[in-house]
């Protein structure tokens, strides 16, 4: 029944559990290390004693926000199960994973209102030749027909969703279930092996109803199939179970099974499922153009612990790995300080890890997450890792006391490694620390994070907009700069044209100086104290933009005339003018892409109107049926909180991406409350 062997014996495999958030993933591994005795009891996530989501954030949360790995055997086959977060705002961890996983397990609860949530989870599968079971979870709280509920879950799949097992319901809930391959039923035992009883009488229609439509959708990528079938002509077992196993591994079907992992139902079938029909890691290494290659590991996570300092977590896809090892990334040679097994939290040291095993590598300072690793000098071909998604939500932030200032910097460094998802930006208009992520619970988890891994009591606050300035008018200004203070004085005098620019322009320097009025080599210092100024701008002290300077005259003294003086006298002939030139106030205009499910649109371009946003138009996202892109252009002052409004309208599961546009005059109460908030803050 299915594959038997691995490329060498039976070697270890890497099954990812993934889903959307709250369908019970990690409940899931639980059961799982469970039926394979790798722990004595099934903890439960409400009472915080997993062996997954056992970080204080986590558990404090109750939800997954890292990666959690852990080992276990099953009939003497060797597994790496890695459970994958479920909220989009930590799905990068779950990103760099998969690739290379062997199989993907996908947790899902019988609610059409998930389908947009599980349609992100396997798209991301599908686009990269990840195979897949379906585990429909909660089966004891369905409250309609499994035959029902699977055409509301297709449209998340661009692939057939094939069922595997129907539910034998007794009393109002699911005792069991007969397996369309086996053609045997299974009776739930509480946190036990399922008794193998006959098919219910009751149950034989619609058992041959549902096994006739597998087969039927197996068919469709087997010619002898569909002609056993059209000839009424029985398929044997071993035929049905060649065709599930080849159709799964090549990704052509999703097949469906069903359980509760909170009562330990349908985790043996699933297991063996996984155990017969999950590909082994030669198949993955070929997926990934690996399968020449004598040594290979990539790198799925990095974690910096408080004793063993840095570890890298790979799955090894070929040779051999351990102590000592001389590991060769695309930047850097490095031996690896020792090997790890994971257990959750625990890292358990052993010996070399080989092809197919998952462990942690120390103290491999250099590495980074996505990188590929090899063990030969010429190194090995580089997996393409997944990009971190564009950050969506930004915070700054700060220290109490100046002297913690490098201590940030230092573990945010850390952090930033740990999950390339945050990004950490130094604003160059607002002089701000912003830490970027993917919403406000991913950043405040890495705020929590800083303080517990890493000592940092970090401050955080509303980043700042950065508005600019214009003008709207020329002048023609004079600038004297006189001072007499014993010995040499300072002298600079000069006049200059002041001009609005097209929006966009920036700022422009000219003169137009004859005869020596301001000798040559003054003029550089007249630029740069105009520059002084624009810096800081007449309305709310923000910088002043989209300005022409010409100097056209002036005077100096041929004794107390010097570079600072002039510097000084372009700087107050700024002072004196600009305030005359009709300034106001500027915003910056962001290009907009917001992705989401179609049904969320009209609600979406609402959004936009109510943000002061100009809604550019739509179109259906390509490649992803049933959802949208809605361009507009919106304030950047006003996709601030975007997000969190964003995703309360579609189920958690819409982004944006956007990039500055330009910038546009802000006038009225607007302009006066940006200027009233902004002096308050400076006070």
């Amino acid at each position: 029944m299915g594959q038997s062997a691995g490329p060498a014996g039976r070697s270890s495999r890497c099954i990812a559990l993934v889903g959307p958030y709250l369908s019970g993933k990690t409940t899931l591994l639980e059961a799982i290390l469970t039926r394979c005795g790798a722990v004595t009891r099934q903890g439960v996530v409400a009472d915080k004693n997993t062996v997954g989501d056992a970080s204080p954030e986590a558990r404090d949360h109750v939800m997954s926000v890292e990666l959690n790995i852990a080992d276990a055997t099953f009939l003497g086959d060797n597994f790496t199960f890695i459970d994958c977060p479920g909220s989009i705002e930590f799905q990068h961890e779950g990103a760099l994973a998969l690739t290379a996983c062997d199989a993907a397990v996908v947790v899902c609860e019988p609610d059409p209102k998930r389908v947009a949530a599980l349609q992100l989870i396997l798209k991301r599968l599908e686009d990269r030749g990840i195979p897949r079971f379906l585990f429909l979870n909660k089966i004891d709280s369905f409250d309609a027909r499994v035959r029902d509920i699977l055409p509301t879950l297709q449209p998340a799949s661009t692939k057939p969703l094939v069922l595997r097992q129907i539910p034998i319901w007794e009393n109002g809930g699911a005792s069991g279930v007969v397996d369309l391959a086996l053609e045997r039923a299974f009776v739930y035992r509480k946190q036990a092996n399922a008794e193998v009883v006959e098919v219910p009488t009751a149950l034989k229609d619609r058992e041959s109803e549902a096994r006739f439509r597998m087969l039927e959708q197996l068919a469709d990528y087997d010619d002898e199939l569909m002609e056993q079938l059209l000839a009424d002509v029985q398929p044997t077992r071993d035929k049905v179970f060649a065709d599930l196993v080849k159709d799964m591994q090549e990704g052509l079907i999703v097949p469906v099974l069903l359980g509760s992992a909170e009562n330990g139902n349908g985790i043996l079938r699933l297991l063996k499922a996984l155990r017969h029909e999950a590909p082994f890691v030669d198949r993955t290494a070929k997926r990934l153009k690996l399968e020449n290659v004598k040594s290979a590991a990539h790198v799925i996570k990095t974690v910096y612990t408080p004793h063993g300092g840095k570890m890298s977590v790979v799955r090894v896809l070929a040779g051999e790995f351990g102590e000592g090892t001389v590991v060769h990334g695309p930047h850097a040679e490095e031996r690896a300080a020792a090997a790890f097994s994971l257990m959750g939290q625990e890292a358990r040291k052993r010996g070399p890890a080989k092809a197919g095993e998952t462990v942690a590598l120390g103290r491999l300072e250099k590495t980074l997450s996505g990188e590929t690793l090899s063990a030969d000098k010429a190194g090995c071909t580089q997996v393409a890792a997944p990009e971190p998604p564009q950050p969506v939500y930004g915070i700054a932030i700060g220290v109490k006391d100046r002297k913690d200032e490098v201590k940030l910097t230092a573990a945010l460094a850390k952090l930033t490694e740990e999950d390339p998802s945050l990004r950490l930006d130094h604003a160059k208009d607002t002089h701000q620390m912003v830490l970027w992520g993917q919403g406000e619970m991913h950043l405040r988890v890495a705020l929590e994070r800083l303080k517990r891994k890493y000592g940092v009591d970090a401050e955080s606050r509303p980043r700042q907009v950065p508005y600019k300035e214009t003008i709207r008018k020329g002048i023609e200004v004079r600038g004297r700069h006189k001072k007499q203070s014993g010995g040499h004085g300072q002298f600079g005098d000069v006049v200059i044209d002041i001009k609005p620019l097209a929006r966009g322009t920036g700022f422009q320097f000219a003169e137009t100086i004859t005869g020596g009025v301001v000798p040559r080599q003054f003029i550089p210092s007249v630029e740069i104290g105009v520059q002084d100024y624009l810096q800081r701008g007449p309305l709310g002290g923000f910088p002043v933009v989209d300005v022409a300077v010409t100097l056209t005259d002036g005077s100096y003294h041929s004794v107390d005339s010097s570079d600072m003086a002039f510097r000084q006298a372009g700087r107050i002939a700024m002072a004196e003018g600009v305030p005359k030139c009709s300034p106001v106030l500027l915003e910056p205009v962001m290009e907009v892409e917001i992705a989401i499910p179609s049904d969320a649109t009209a609600k979406v371009n609402a959004m936009i109107s109510q943000r002061r946003g100009q809604i550019l138009g739509f179109d259906a996202r390509e490649g992803w049926p049933g959802w949208d892109v809605v361009r507009a252009q919106l304030p950047e002052s006003e996709i601030q909180d975007l997000i969190v409004e964003l995703r309360s309208a579609t189920a958690g599961v819409g982004t944006y991406t956007a990039k500055f546009h330009h910038l546009a005059e802000l006038t009225g109460k607007l302009a006066d409350n940006v200027l009233a908030a902004h002096r308050a803050a400076a006070e």
